[in-house]
């Protein structure tokens, strides 16, 4: 008869970490996940992954430590390529998120309503000759960032521009601080043209 074989008591948190963020507001994970963040980062590291945790602000996730080159990588964790509005639609999203942390505000959470994500975005996305079709492209944005996991819907509502989303602050380590200052440098000069020009 064989002994059975232990099962590591993160096991569970190392299963979620590899299928996404794991924030302070799953509750029972999040204090699983603090409890044992030295076993998780020991372990992580023999599969060639590194463990992020930002505890103020409450998530983890897991990024690959070796390059695709190295000959022990392996491939745990799933990669995301993001078009340019894909991109320009994040940068503007953590831009909401940096205004929301230097303000008053006595939530820990940014919570928006599409039309007030989409009311923002359009004043950086270029409008074509159809509006209808220039909000639905927003719409669409909106969409594809909240299925990548930088959006969290709290409802359905009857008017989906009344839709309330979380913007998950998970977007801080995909946006860094550098990536929005360039970002800025960018919008001032293409700003300044725009005033040359007019």
């Amino acid at each position: 008869m064989s002994t059975p074989t232990k099962i590591l008591p993160y096991a569970a948190i190392v299963v979620k970490l590899l299928k996404g963020p794991v924030e302070y507001m799953e509750k029972g994970a999040w204090e699983k996940l603090l409890q044992y963040k030295l076993e998780l980062t020991i372990f992580l590291q023999q599969l060639g992954l590194t463990l992020i945790l930002d505890e103020q602000d409450g998530y983890a996730f897991v990024k690959h430590s070796l390059s695709e080159d190295d000959e022990a990588y392996v491939n745990w964790v799933q990669r995301r390529s993001y078009t340019y509005e894909e991109s320009i639609m994040l940068v503007l999203l953590r831009e909401m998120m940096a205004e929301f942390e230097i303000s008053e505000s006595a939530s820990r959470e940014l919570i928006k309503k599409r039309r007030e994500i989409k009311e923002y975005a359009e004043l950086f996305f270029k409008e074509g000759a159809s509006r209808i079709r220039f909000l639905k492209e927003i719409d669409r944005l909106i969409d594809k960032v909240e299925e990548n996991g930088f959006l969290h819907k709290l409802e359905n509502h009857e008017v989906a521009d009344e839709q309330r989303f979380r913007i998950r602050k998970i977007i801080k380590a995909k946006v860094d601080s550098e990536v929005l200052g360039n970002f800025q440098q960018q919008l001032m000069e293409h700003t300044g043209k725009q005033e040359v020009l007019d």
